[in-house]
């Protein structure tokens, strides 16, 4: 099923600070026309036709991510996008045949050793690790490494990557116009064959950045612990990396299992822009990614975080200086008042401008930097407003987090100005401009709108609801969350507090 969308004809109105002090800013006409077309197995296909240069972009998004896993099982959505590198039957590997038996065989044993751990054996254990290690050199022999971002790298592709987040994981690329039929050939064959080769080898490289990023990263055990304090319910509180006894115990079986349940059509947005004709790559999509059999999208996880009932604090005890972060819940992107929160991140921290960084970091001179933000951890179900900040030595975290609580207090009881409203809102509308000024920006945005969101257009429609926001609005949004005794507060002490700070604490 195809559709088209055309833009409104919106009035455009100048992006200026000169507006501050007039009322609402009003919205660009900046929708471009979107081509929607829906596979009879359930994929959705987002076309947008730029023809200034000979460049598409491309973005695959599956409605999957850290939110969906099951449990026990943390940090596999995170796995199999590495994993999704490694080739297929036909790319990547000398001797697909002569390879499946041999990681079909690893596997038995990596679970016969799992089996064997409540009581083990170290005799046995050993013997078991040495026939692991035989297996896995020779099927290493027969990897060919890289050759799936070498492929692309010859057809003169450039942005090849991936993400995993809570609710999507997204593959990413950009290749010459009329390397369009490349692309379909490749991507469907990565989505219909994926060989989870090197998987344990790969598993111990997740480990590795988990340790880096988190275990001896301050900011990253701080953020984790916010996250498991906030969400005490809801997979929200899992990190998306994975907890390290999940990890350990991952297994190629399990990847696969996950791969055939979340990676189907009618799980997976793709995203087209740039120099093309649309009925041309209809007709190579529902030619390559049509093949893939219809299988019925997963539910969305059904648990709902219970209301908060009192303030909850974590204390993260590292060799760092102090840090203090500070979050509430918030509704999930689909609610009227998402919109809300975007104006009042703006207004508190967004620029040197911002409350927070003229009160905190300019005035009273009490912390280094601040930040704010919502959607924490993702979009897709009720989430987290955090405000950080990094007092300044000798400032304290609790003389930090008295002045945040004050600022948020105001949004309560003093109705925002009317220049700080507009800037926030010319802030806004800016912002999306310069993301949806490059054909990657713009296929990275109509994607994720449509697989989180469910409908694309969302993208464009907060713009206008950006626009319309009043002081009452944020006033009133204030009210309902930033209540401090229903807050969730990190703080991170340093593990010998009479260290002297950091240069740039002083």
């Amino acid at each position: 099923m195809t559709a088209v969308f055309r833009p409104l004809a919106l009035l455009l109105a100048a992006l200026l600070p000169c507006l501050a002090g007039h009322g609402a800013a009003a919205a660009y006409d900046i929708q471009p026309e979107v081509r929607r077309h829906v596979l009879d197995n359930g994929l959705t296909l987002l076309m947008v036709e730029r023809h200034q240069a000979p460049v598409i972009s491309s973005v695959i998004t599956y409605r999957v991510g850290s939110a969906d896993e099951p449990s026990g099982a943390t940090g596999i959505a995170h796995l199999f996008e590495h994993m999704a590198f490694k080739g297929t039957r036909r790319i990547g590997v000398t001797d697909a045949r002569a390879e499946a038996p041999l990681l079909d065989e690893i596997d038995r044993l990596v679970l016969e050793r799992a089996a064997a751990a409540p009581a083990p054996d170290p005799e046995a254990l050993a013997a078991l690790d040495g026939r692991i290690a035989t297996l896995s050199e020779r099927a290493r022999t027969l990897v060919v490494p890289n050759q799936f971002g070498d492929l692309y790298l010859r057809q003169g592709a450039t942005g090849l990557n991936a993400s995993t987040g809570a609710d999507v994981t997204t593959y990413y690329v950009s290749f010459p116009a009329n390397r369009l039929p490349f692309w379909a050939a490749i991507e469907a064959d990565r989505m219909a064959n994926p060989v989870l080769r090197e998987f344990y080898a790969e598993r111990d490289v997740v480990l590795e950045e988990r340790r880096m990023r988190v275990d001896d990263n301050p900011g990253g055990r701080l953020y984790e612990a916010l996250l498991a304090s906030a969400f005490v319910a809801h997979p929200y509180g899992n990190p998306t990396i994975g907890w390290p006894s999940d990890l350990d115990h991952l297994t190629r079986p399990q990847a696969a299992a996950f791969f055939a349940r979340y990676y189907v059509p009618a799980n997976t947005v793709i995203a087209l822009v740039g120099d093309f004709d649309p009925d041309e790559a209809i007709r190579l999509v529902e030619r390559s990614f049509g093949r893939l059999p219809r299988r019925g999208a997963p539910p969305a996880p059904h648990t709902v975080e219970p209301d908060v009932d009192g303030e909850r604090r974590v204390t993260v005890r590292h060799d760092a200086n102090p840090q203090l972060s500070m979050a509430f819940h918030r509704p999930a992107v689909t609610d009227p008042d998402d919109v809300v929160f975007d104006v009042i991140q703006i207004i508190l921290s967004d620029g040197p401008s911002s409350r927070l960084h003229r009160r905190l970091v300019l005035d009273a001179r009490i912390a280094t930097g601040v930040t704010t933000g919502g959607g924490v951890p993702g979009y897709r179900a009720p989430n987290l407003f955090v405000l950080n900040a990094t007092p300044r030595h000798p400032h304290t975290t609790a003389e930090v987090e008295a002045a945040l609580q004050e600022e948020l207090e105001r949004l309560k009881t003093e109705p925002v100005t009317a220049r700080e409203l507009t800037m926030a809102q010319n802030q806004a509308e800016a912002a999306l401009i310069r993301r949806l000024g490059n054909n990657a920006g713009m296929a990275q945005s109509l994607a994720y709108s449509e697989a989180v969101a469910g409908d694309w257009r969302l993208l464009f429609t907060m713009q206008q609801r950006i626009a319309a926001v009043t002081p009452d609005d944020v006033m009133r949004v204030a009210r309902g969350c930033f209540d401090p005794n229903r807050r969730i507060v990190a703080e991170l002490v340093p593990t010998h507090p009479d260290a002297p700070a950091g240069e740039g604490d002083r």
